[in-house]
């Protein structure tokens, strides 16, 4: 088999790359894990709050991935609309399992080296209060708010990976952030939105 230049895959469409790991191209596996696993990923952590088993989530998402690659039918469904349903379905069966949610001193910040120690607290306690408030939101609202605005994805994209009409998608979106917005008004001065 002779094999494309990987820049030659980069620039293929998601299909394409999904059919050429499926005739046995490794270096394919190569472009749609660097595509996909890194949102894939920041789902799972939004979504679990917890680093390790949200790896373990995009891994087991991506290794569906590609054991679906030989059955895959083109237009059926995007590559990337579909991973983000079966990360969706992963995480909401580990949730049920666990029955409840991570502490939030468990969760390990990330810092920004860029930043300045002050910015850094402050951009964790903004992100630290964002991830408590997203995790008392209903699960169905906390997907389609997380999918919406920290993935950025379109609400028909959504309602693709959610199953449920783009109205639905509207309508959880508005009710989460309403929800969202309502509990964190009385930490608004904590955490510097004084002005805002």
């Amino acid at each position: 088999m002779t094999h494309m230049p990987l820049d030659a895959l980069s620039d293929m469409t998601d299909d394409d790359v999904l059919a050429l790991y499926s005739a046995g191209d490794a270096r394919a596996a190569q472009v749609l894990t660097m595509r996909f696993a890194p949102k894939a990923l920041g789902q799972a952590t939004r979504l679990l709050g917890d680093a390790s088993e949200a790896q373990d989530v995009a891994q087991d998402a991506m290794m569906r991935l590609f054991r679906q690659a030989p059955d895959w039918r083109r237009g059926e469904a995007k590559v990337g609309t579909w991973l983000y349903r079966v990360v969706a379905n992963l995480c909401t069966d580990r949730l049920r399992k666990r029955g409840g949610g991570v502490a939030l001193d468990e969760i390990a910040e990330p810092l920004d080296p860029s930043a300045s120690v002050p910015d850094q607290m402050q951009a964790s306690a903004r992100a630290a209060a964002l991830r408590a408030a997203l995790a008392e939101l209903p699960e169905r609202q906390r997907l389609a708010v997380s999918l919406r605005h920290l993935e950025g994805l379109s609400n028909p994209q959504i309602a693709d990976i959610m199953q449920v009409g783009v109205e639905a998608v509207e309508s959880l979106v508005a009710r989460g952030k309403r929800a969202l917005a309502s509990r964190l008004l009385d930490r608004k001065d904590a955490l510097g939105f004084e002005n805002d």
